[in-house]
């Protein structure tokens, strides 16, 4: 009878050999020449469009080409570190894919990665697009600095989005390494707490929802890149008539932010009397950066907890306005424009809600109460507006490079209700310039009126109630054109 000694096998079997090499690339998109992924091509020259499945998971060394003449595996050279994650779970579930590429010096460029369906079923997260939402992620985040080993159980679902557990999960694996280290640590404690049944079910709402709005944010690094001084001048040109000295500093942040290529120590404080254009200005600073912007109201905040969160203890906590933006945003680089900061007051009791600004304004980490995590802060630009600065905590006043932004002069209001106000109204209201006619006693009558308030805000509504009453005759008194006087615009006005 033939005895079988299996006892030696273990020890004849070789031991997986890691044939790539990690690329720390920053590139937002894959291209032949800056290719996802490097495949040896020596035994033949792959299709445009190849099929298979990644293999060696331990080490994620192979690709199985699905050809005519059979399987036939490729040794994979090099790898875009940020993917590394990725094609290991995906050769670990071995989900069948699509590589697009092109065969060149070095290998098989790969530069494309599609699932494909295989038996009529997938065993991705989803039924379609999670793969694709997985590889834009990855290229939106930069290069990690080390590779670091996670182990995370599974978890059955079919939903794609970020708010299932098996969502989360796969983008723990495929993405983990990505995160800020503070982060990836607290969402490994809160995705135990959402898959364990030893704490209560409201407990593990709670942490799936806090993982949710954590892991749809892209932790962006604090590297910025330049910014053309000149289309910085173009967009603040646009926006802002006059304003010399305003320009001028702004520009002068730019400057900084392109040799640093970090955001300065000190957000924007804009102060001056209302309808100035404070918050025209935030924006424009916001579309120069080319970062997403959120507002926040500090006349309506009259608890600090609005700001930063509710605990998880009670049944309707909620995260806090600050963590609401972050979300809003999707990103965690954005300018964060904080309105009338001077008008915060304590309705309850518990401290003025501004001081809860300080960490935010510091850039050390937002702590939100709900979330229970520190939250980095060193991509975000605050820019606040205010009227009064006396009535500005020191502490506060002390985060902020402050700008005077002065009333306008007479002239300048002239201009700005001749050459922007009076022709952006005649446009959306659909009336030619030759039909509203204005006489220079017209406009110093209408500056006459309005000597006594700030901003133009009043400018604005004059020229809409004179346009408005321009189009009225011409379609009730059937008038080919009106010419306003200084005469009329009192009688209109008064």
């Amino acid at each position: 009878m033939p005895v079988f000694d299996f006892s030696n096998m273990q020890a004849k079997k070789e031991p997986v050999r890691c044939t790539y090499t990690m690329v720390y690339s920053d590139n937002d998109h894959a291209s032949p020449e800056n290719p996802i992924l490097v495949i040896d091509n020596q035994k033949r020259e792959w299709k445009h469009h190849s099929f298979g499945i990644f293999a060696n998971p331990n080490k994620q060394t192979t690709f199985e080409f699905e050809e005519e003449d059979g399987t036939i595996s490729a040794d994979i050279l090099k790898v875009d570190a940020r993917f590394v994650s990725l094609l290991k779970w995906l050769g670990e579930h071995h989900i069948h894919i699509q590589l697009s590429g092109k065969n060149v010096e070095e290998g098989y460029a790969v530069y494309k990665i599609q699932e494909i369906s295989f038996g009529g079923r997938t065993k991705l997260s989803a039924e379609d697009g999670f793969l694709q939402f997985m590889i834009e992620r990855l290229f939106a985040s930069p290069a990690p600095a080390e590779e670091v080993t996670e182990e995370v159980e599974e978890e059955d679902s079919d939903e794609m989005k970020l708010t299932s557990l098996q969502s989360i999960t796969d983008f723990m694996t495929c993405a983990g390494r990505t995160l800020p280290d503070n982060i990836r640590l607290w969402a490994r404690r809160n995705l135990a707490v959402a898959r364990s049944r030893e704490v209560s079910p409201e407990e593990r709402r709670h942490a799936q929802r806090a993982l949710s709005i954590m892991m749809n944010i892209q932790w962006k690094s604090d590297y910025f890149k330049s910014i053309d001084p000149e289309e910085a001048r173009k967009i603040l040109d646009e926006e802002l008539y006059g304003m010399e000295r305003v320009k001028q500093r702004i520009i002068e942040t730019i400057i900084q932010i392109n040799r640093t290529h970090t955001l300065p120590a000190y957000g924007l404080l804009l102060v001056g009397p209302a309808g100035t254009g404070k918050s025209q200005i935030a924006y424009a600073v916001a579309r120069i950066l080319k970062l997403p912007w959120t507002t926040l109201d500090m006349s309506s905040i009259n608890d600090p907890e609005q700001l930063t969160g509710s605990s998880r203890i009670y049944a309707n906590a909620k995260p806090g306005i600050i963590m609401d933006a972050f979300s809003m945003a999707g990103e965690s680089n954005l300018v964060f424009i904080i309105n009338e900061l001077d008008k915060a007051n304590s309705g309850k009791g518990t401290g003025n809600p501004a001081d809860v600004l300080l960490t935010l304004l510091d850039n050390l980490g937002f702590t939100d109460n709900y979330m229970e995590c520190m939250i980095p802060t060193v991509g975000v630009y605050p820019i606040a507006t205010a009227n009064d600065k006396s009535q500005i905590s020191s502490p506060l006043m002390s985060r902020f490079a402050v700008i005077d932004i002065p009333d306008y002069t007479p002239e300048e209001k002239k201009a700005i209700f001749s050459k922007f106000a009076l022709p952006k109204v005649l446009k959306r209201i659909g009336l030619r310039e030759g039909e509203c006619i204005m006489t220079d006693d017209a406009l110093d009558a209408v500056i006459d009126i309005f000597s006594d308030t700030t901003g133009i805000r009043d400018l604005e509504q004059a020229a809409e109630h004179i346009v408005a009453n321009a189009l009225y005759q011409i379609e009730v008194d059937h008038l080919e054109q009106v010419t306003f006087t200084g005469e009329m615009v009192r009688e209109l006005l008064l």
